[in-house]
């Protein structure tokens, strides 16, 4: 592709172009009135000048409407769209470098005010659920504490044995629910430390398929050479990485299941790079969408990024972003609360970086972590 010429260039050469053809114009009128008809030199020469003037004003003028206004209005119009509300409006490219340039920042700074307001609203809703998750928690403990208590006076007294049982099954699913309300509720006050991506990714595996949590599915670890350390809290990490492993497990059982981390740049929308063993034409192209991001990155940020993905139903692009909410699940009724992916979201938010699902290759979920490189680079 082409370099596309500067504004100046264009208007220099258009403007030069002009005022040669007015000069030898002007020349070739004087030398023919000159030799053909000398006592009406004046007259013609003065007509002659009217006309270039009349040219180079109507010629002038469609130069700067082409390379000048239009671009400017295509750029105004941009603008008004987005502070209207529409926020997938964007500056087209122009003829010329320069206003393709000012148009590719003024998207560039579009999307970093979605960005901000984006990290924003999910800070806000963190915050507000997580105290809503508290508050219910604690006032759900209590009749829970009580009703247990209730309980085992049944049993002694020598209830329905079967009554007994249902009992105990449902108040030990509200105890689940209320204990993971709390862990996402709890803050975090311990510090970032240093956290070696490659090691953790490795010991969460390790640990999943010696408890033969892995059995039910074909499963492959991936680390690619050079992973970078990252700032954040192992264990935070371990415990997302085995619930998002487990949850794979469970949405592709007799399937394939992969874990990997590499180095790698984050871009909000750019198509994914492939993987190593990738094919040269895949069944799942992958095409450009755009992730959650943080105002902290920079253009290209270099991290490591950790992914599982399976071979399951995957998750619909309309339920990308919601399978991070609270209470949201796929699952049957009684088989999950709807707390896992969100305490995962709220950790690798806590720890500074972003988690999205995408297409896997395989052809089901691929949940993604990126975490900011400790040395930034």
């Amino acid at each position: 592709m082409s370099a596309k010429p500067s504004l100046r260039t264009e208007l220099l050469f258009n403007l030069a172009f002009l005022a040669a053809a007015a000069l030898l114009l002007g020349v070739v009128t004087v030398l023919l009135v000159s030799a053909v008809a000398p006592e009406r030199a004046v007259l013609l020469i003065l007509t002659i000048v009217a006309a270039d003037v009349a040219i180079f004003i109507v010629f002038g003028r469609y130069v700067v409407t082409r390379h000048v206004l239009r671009p400017v209005a295509r750029l105004v119009a941009a603008a008004d769209a987005v502070a209207a509300g529409d926020f997938a409006a964007r500056a087209p490219a122009a003829e010329t470098s320069d206003f393709t340039t000012l148009a590719e920042r003024l998207n560039r700074m579009t999307d970093h005010l979605l960005d901000a307001q984006g990290q924003l609203v999910r800070s806000e809703k963190l915050a507000s659920v997580g105290r809503l998750a508290s508050g219910i928690a604690h006032e759900v403990g209590n009749p829970l504490g009580a009703g247990g208590t209730y309980l085992e006076v049944l049993r002694r007294r020598g209830a329905d044995p079967e009554v007994v049982a249902g009992l105990s099954r449902e108040l030990e699913r509200i105890d689940r629910i209320v204990r993971s309300l709390l862990d996402y509720a709890r803050p975090q006050d311990e510090a970032l430390g240093l956290v070696d991506t490659a090691t953790v990714v490795r010991g969460a595996y390790v640990l999943l398929e010696a408890q033969g949590a892995l059995k039910p599915v074909r499963a492959a670890l991936e680390i690619v050479r050079d992973v970078p350390p990252v700032l954040g809290r192992a264990h935070l990490m371990e415990q997302s990485l085995v619930n998002l492993v487990l949850n794979a497990v469970d949405a592709a059982p007799g399937g394939s299941v992969v874990v990997g981390a590499r180095r790698w740049d984050f871009e909000p929308d750019r198509v994914p790079r492939k993987r190593a063993n990738d094919p040269g034409r895949s069944a799942f192209p992958r095409t450009p969408e755009r992730r959650p991001t943080r105002i902290e990155f920079a253009p290209g940020q270099p991290g490591a990024l950790i992914y599982v993905a399976d071979s399951g139903s995957g998750v619909p692009a309309e339920d990308r972003d919601k399978v991070f909410e609270p209470f949201y699940t796929t699952k049957e009724p009684g088989h999950g609360t709807g707390l896992g992916l969100a305490i995962v979201a709220r950790a690798v938010h806590e720890m500074g970086g972003v988690v999205w699902v995408d297409r896997a290759r395989e052809g089901g979920a691929a949940f993604k972590l990126f975490f900011p490189a400790a040395d930034g680079r």
